[in-house]
C-alpha cells in the first residue's frame, strides 16, 4: 500500500490508530449509525492488515444488524483495537 515509503507508512498507521480509537468511542455510545461506523472500521482495518480488528468488527456488525446483544462483541473489539494500537505504537517507535 505504501510502496516502501516509510514516511507514508508512518502516516497511514498513525491515522488508522487515531481513527480506530475514535470509531470505537463512537460505537460505545450505541449511535443509530453504529452499523455504518463498524463497517468503516472493518474496512479500514482490512486495508492496513489489522485482521483481528476487522474480524471483531465483522462479528459486531452481524450482531448489530440482527439486533442481538453486542456487549461481548464490543469487549472483543475493544481488545483487538487496543492490541492493534499497541502494535502500531511499537512500529512507529522504530522509525
Amino acid at each position: 500500500m505504501t510502496l516502501g515509503d516509510v514516511r507514508l507508512e508512518r502516516e497511514v498507521l498513525a491515522m488508522f490508530s487515531t481513527q480506530a480509537a475514535g470509531l470505537f468511542r463512537a460505537l460505545a455510545n450505541s449511535p443509530g449509525d453504529a452499523d455504518a461506523l463498524v463497517h468503516t472500521l472493518k474496512g479500514a482495518s482490512r486495508a492496513i492488515g489489522a485482521f483481528a480488528v476487522a474480524d471483531a468488527a465483522c462479528s459486531l456488525e452481524h450482531l448489530i444488524r440482527a439486533g442481538a446483544d453486542r456487549s461481548k462483541a464490543m469487549a472483543e473489539l475493544a481488545e483487538a483495537v487496543a492490541q492493534a494500537r499497541a502494535a502500531i505504537d511499537e512500529v512507529l517507535q522504530r522509525f
